[in-house]
C-alpha cells in the first residue's frame, strides 16, 4: 500500500485507474474503480440487450394473461441486500407504467414468509416474481425459486442476473414455461465484493422492463442519464475524495421516494467497502425528524439527494436548513438537479445535469454513483482493499448457504 499511504496527497480516481495492473491488484483496486467508471457506457449496452429481448419478454409477460387475470397481476420484486434495493429503486416506475400491484419483498423474507404472502392475496391473482441477483447463485435467491416451484407452481418468474453460468440462469430456467431469464453482459458481473455496475445495470434493466412496450420513449431518458453520469462522475469522485479525508464517525443518507432506495444502497455501499468502520443510516427527509435525528452528532456527515419534484423540494430544503441552522452535524453534502439553488453549500454540492421534467423514478443509477465513490475513497482512507475489504471474511462476494436444522421444512 505504499503508493497510497506515503503519497502526500491521496490518489484521485483518474490516478488510480492509471496505476500498473500489478499495483492495482496489490492494493485491492483491480476491479472496483473500473467498475464504477464503466457504468454509463454499460447502461447503453444493457438497453440494447433489453431491446433485443423485447419480443420474447412481451410474449412471456402476456402468456396466459387474459383480460381478467391482467386486472389482478401482482408483481413481487425479490432480492437480498443490494439486489433488494434494486427492487426498491425500480418499484415506482414499474408500478406507474404497468398500473398493477407492485411490492418489494426481500428474498430473505420471501423464504420465511412465502405462505403468508401467497395465501393473503386474492384467489384470482396472477403472481409474477422478478428476481434480481448479480451472482445468480445466492442461497436465498435460489432457495426461494426452488421452494416456489414445489409449493406454488403457478407463480411466474422473471430473473435478471449478471452471471450467465449461474444456477438461476441455467438449472432454474431450463425447460420451464413459467421462467424467463435475462442475462446481462458479463462485464457488469462485478468482480469486486461490493456491487456497483451490477446494481445500476439491473436497475436500468428494470426500467427497461417498465417500458417494455414503449422502449422508444425510454431511450431519451436513458440518454439523459448517461450524459449526466458522464458529466458528474469527475465531480462525484473529487468531492467524495475530499469528504473521505474529514474523518466522520457517522454518515446519514437522505432521500424521498425512489431516492430513499438510493440512500439504502448508499449506506450499504459505504458499510461494505469500509468493513463496517462507519455507523451509517438511510432515511427519508421527513422520517429523520421522528427519532433518528437524535442519532446525528458533531462528527456526522449528511448526504442529501434532493428531489426534482417541486412538490417535494420545499420540505427537503427545509429539513436541510434546520440541520444547518442548528449546527447538528459536521458536513452536509447536497446532490440534486441543476435548477435547485445550492449556493449555501459552496463546495459541498453537485448539480446534476438532468432535464427539469425527469422523474426521480429514473435517478437511482445516477445518484448512487456518488456513494460508490465515497465508499471507495473511504475504504482507501482506512487502508483497506476495496475489492475485498472484509479481510476477516465476515462477508463474501456470493452469500453461501446457511446451515439450519430443519431447513428442509421451509420447502
Amino acid at each position: 500500500m505504499d503508493t497510497l499511504i506515503k503519497s502526500p496527497r491521496p490518489l484521485s480516481l483518474e490516478q488510480i485507474l492509471q496505476l500498473p495492473d500489478q499495483e492495482k491488484a496489490a492494493l485491492g483496486l483491480a476491479h472496483t474503480p473500473a467498475e464504477i467508471v464503466q457504468q454509463p457506457a454499460t447502461w447503453l449496452k444493457t438497453f440494447d440487450r433489453m431491446e433485443h429481448l423485447r419480443p420474447s419478454i412481451e410474449q412471456f409477460l402476456a402468456q396466459g394473461a387474459d383480460e381478467q387475470a391482467a386486472k389482478h397481476l401482482s408483481v413481487s420484486l425479490v432480492g437480498a441486500g443490494t439486489s433488494d434495493y434494486i427492487g426498491r429503486a425500480a418499484a415506482a416506475v414499474i408500478r406507474r407504467n404497468w398500473k398493477c400491484h407492485v411490492q418489494v419483498i426481500p428474498s430473505t423474507d420471501m423464504l420465511t414468509e412465502m405462505d403468508e404472502i401467497i395465501t393473503s392475496a386474492p384467489r384470482d391473482t396472477r403472481h409474477l416474481w422478478i428476481s434480481f441477483s448479480r451472482s445468480g447463485d445466492s442461497f436465498e435467491g435460489v432457495k426461494v425459486i426452488e421452494t416456489a416451484f414445489e409449493k406454488y407452481p403457478d407463480v411466474d418468474h422473471l430473473i435478471i442476473t449478471c452471471n450467465k453460468t449461474s444456477r438461476m440462469a441455467n438449472d432454474l430456467s431450463a425447460g420451464r414455461s413459467n421462467v424467463f431469464c435475462i442475462k446481462l453482459d458479463d462485464k457488469v458481473n462485478d468482480r469486486g465484493l461490493a456491487m456497483t455496475s451490477s446494481f445500476t445495470n439491473m436497475v436500468i434493466a428494470a426500467q427497461c422492463l417498465a417500458h417494455v412496450s414503449d422502449l422508444d420513449n425510454y431511450r431519451p431518458i436513458l440518454n439523459a442519464l448517461v450524459s449526466a453520469a458522464q458529466t458528474a462522475l469527475h465531480e462525484f469522485a473529487e468531492l467524495a475524495l475530499r469528504i473521505s479525508q474529514r474523518d466522520h464517525s457517522r454518515i446519514c443518507f437522505l432521500g424521498s421516494g425512489p431516492l430513499k432506495a438510493v440512500c439504502d444502497e448508499s449506506a450499504l455501499k459505504v458499510m461494505e467497502l469500509t468493513a463496517g468502520h462507519y455507523s451509517v443510516m438511510a432515511e427519508s427527509f421527513l422520517g429523520l425528524r421522528h427519532g433518528p435525528l437524535s442519532w446525528l452528532n458533531p462528527d456526522s456527515l449528511v448526504v442529501a439527494f434532493v428531489s426534482n419534484d417541486p412538490r417535494k423540494l420545499p420540505t427537503e430544503l427545509g429539513l436541510i436548513d434546520e440541520l444547518k441552522s442548528k449546527n447538528i452535524v459536521k458536513d452536509i453534502v447536497v446532490i440534486g438537479p441543476q435548477s435547485v439553488d445550492m449556493s449555501a453549500f459552496e463546495d459541498r454540492c453537485i448539480k446534476l445535469d438532468i432535464p427539469s421534467e425527469m422523474s426521480d423514478n429514473y435517478r437511482p443509477p445516477l445518484d448512487v454513483m456518488f456513494a460508490q465513490c465515497l465508499g471507495l475513497f473511504s475504504s482507501i482512507r482506512r487502508n483497506l482493499k476495496p475489492d475485498s475489504p472484509s479481510a476477516d471474511g465476515k462477508i463474501q462476494r456470493v452469500v453461501s448457504a446457511i446451515n439450519i436444522k430443519g431447513l428442509d421444512q421451509i420447502s
